[in-house]
């Protein structure tokens, strides 16, 4: 399917819906170049709790190496992590993203979260984003030593 055509309408491909879009879908195909990509340099994530992962991540690299790249670290080495993109408003800039994760973390632990991003995307680059997700789910399996 060609990603720029959705609900039979050609998006602009620096429409922030698409953007956003277009990034979700790198992370679940694992296309780490166009995810790169989506952001710009002076990006921010914010990630909500009390986490080891938790807090402000401030800059494309320390975005994608230090946060995104940990989250790698927490499932099982050769398991996919499943991302699939449930849902998509917009507004302006504003791009409301849901999706679901699902995988198996290090400690064997099965991971089946829903997760909510709230992206600004200015000039075609997400800016900044405000993640929300069950963080005790994530602390009881992703950060739960293995049992046994």
């Amino acid at each position: 399917m060609n990603r720029a055509v959705v609900n039979r309408a050609v998006l602009n491909p620096l429409d922030p819906r698409a953007v956003v879009e277009r990034y979700v879908t790198a992370i679940a195909e694992g296309d780490l170049p166009t995810a790169a990509a989506s952001f710009a340099e002076d990006a921010t994530w914010s990630y909500p709790g009390d986490l080891p992962l938790s807090g402000v991540w401030r800059g494309r690299t320390a975005i994608l190496d230090d946060f995104l790249g940990s989250v790698g670290t927490l499932f099982a080495p050769g398991t996919p992590l499943e991302v699939t993109l449930t849902g998509l408003l917009a507004d302006g800039p504003q791009v409301v993203a849901e999706w679901t994760a699902r995988g198996t973390a290090a400690n064997g632990a099965a991971y089946h979260n829903r997760c909510l991003g709230v992206f600004t995307v200015e000039n075609g680059l997400i800016t900044a984003v405000r993640e929300y997700l069950d963080t005790d789910h994530a602390a009881r399996t992703l950060f739960a030593p293995a049992a046994g």
